[in-house]
């Protein structure tokens, strides 16, 4: 049996070592465009030289030799043909396969605005790729303007002000983090981030740029006619899917490779996991897709039961923030809130049920809400309020005196 697995993020890697746990002797064939394992959580610390490239490994050093797995580095799959069953990859060779993974993640959008597609000094936060030609170009680059404020844009900023560069964060809502946090939490990051040289220009969009014959962006012009100079700008307005190695074959794609609970595309043999598939675009679950696209290669029935994927935690200055949910209140929502000196939630209840959680501040103990959430555990009985609650909210005792589980 030959599993060919096309890319070696999270849900990649996570394939390969349970499709090695399961058969100890198929051969598999990992391919992928960089040369290094990595975590895109931590490219901000490559980017302010707090980490060299070993250390945005997330496996042993050894970890192809040791499994057996065949490596192919530098290599992009560029045609999948499910009849016949072979891989093509940009250098020409052909790859066949008994059972095919997906998991190629997502590109950076770059907005189609007059020559940012075009410079030299225009890039996107993706992949160890993106952050080794960020990291060269900015060691001679001082203005250097950020465009989106959400993680990734927050992450290159960061990275950035911890090099001492000028910094300006553009963006188009009149928040920073606005898809993760409330107003109140992204004014707590701007005021840390502005006390560290970071310029915010919020509610905002680029119009025009100016670029000399040196075919890099000198400046862009804002709605308002603003001038901003800049000598480098870090996209960070969004993903794409990477499916181009599924155009002009049968894979059945809307924006996003469609799979079944098993992690299955259209195509017989053929799976997806991770950001390519759209269910979730975080880390532990894209592990969890490709621990059961593998289970699935192998012939392990096993469904993907845990689509949930609306969290998001981080950590600027020392300042942590949970967010589960998507934070969206709608027509009858309970919201709630509360502040002290050290913390801030705020969390949105629907029909009894949580919908939302934001915690700023101290977050241990918190597991208790994603289960509450995933889950749509009823609260209607539930006597301590809701940011206080723990596991041992939803124990209680029979007629016998015996612990008994309460969450429904």
């Amino acid at each position: 049996m030959t599993h060919v697995i096309i890319g070696a993020g999270a849900a990649g890697i996570s394939a390969a070592k349970t499709i090695r746990k399961l058969e100890p002797k198929a051969d598999i064939i990992m391919v992928s465009v960089d040369d290094q394992v990595h975590s895109r959580c931590m490219l901000h610390k490559y980017l302010s030289h707090e980490r060299d490239e070993a250390a945005l490994s997330f496996v042993p050093e050894d970890f192809f030799d040791a499994l057996g797995i065949k490596w192919l580095k530098n290599k992009e799959a560029v045609h999948i043909d499910p009849m016949k069953q072979t891989v093509l990859l940009d250098d020409g060779t052909e790859l066949n396969f008994d059972r095919l993974l997906i998991a190629t993640g997502a590109h950076s959008v770059i907005p189609p605005i007059v020559n940012l597609r075009e410079a030299k000094n225009v890039f996107g936060l993706r992949n160890l790729s993106d952050a080794r030609k960020i990291r060269k170009f900015a060691q001679t680059a001082d203005r250097i303007l950020v465009l989106g404020s959400g993680l990734v844009g927050m992450d290159a900023a960061y990275a950035f002000l911890e090099q001492k560069k000028d910094v300006t964060v553009l963006e188009l809502a009149d928040r920073i983090l606005p898809k993760q946090l409330d107003e109140k939490a992204g004014k707590a990051y701007q005021k840390l981030f502005a006390q560290h040289g970071c310029k915010f220009v919020l509610g905002r969009k680029v119009v025009l740029t100016t670029m000399p014959e040196n075919d890099q962006i000198d400046s862009v012009m804002l709605d308002d006619g603003t001038i901003l100079e800049c000598d480098m700008i870090v996209v960070a307005a969004g993903v794409r899917p990477a499916t181009d190695c599924t155009e002009n074959c049968e894979i059945a794609v809307d924006r996003f490779i469609k799979v079944n609970d098993c992690m299955e595309t259209s195509c017989k043999n053929i799976y997806a996991a991770g950001d390519v598939n759209g269910i979730a675009a975080i880390w532990p679950n894209a592990m969890k897709q490709g621990y059961t696209a593998a289970c699935n290669m192998c012939g392990v029935k096993t469904p993907y039961e845990d689509p949930y994927g609306m969290k998001n935690t981080m950590n600027f200055y020392g300042l942590t923030t949970l967010s589960l949910g998507d934070g969206i209140a709608k027509d009858g929502d309970q919201i709630l809130s509360q502040e002290d000196s050290g913390c801030y939630k705020r969390a949105i209840l629907r029909d009894g049920r949580l919908q939302s959680i934001m915690i700023q501040g101290p977050i241990d103990y918190t597991g208790i809400y994603q289960y509450l959430i995933k889950n749509q555990v009823s609260l209607d009985t539930v006597k301590t309020d809701i940011f206080h609650l723990s596991f041992a909210d939803f124990y209680g005792t029979d007629s016998r005196g015996q612990y008994r589980y309460t969450m429904n």
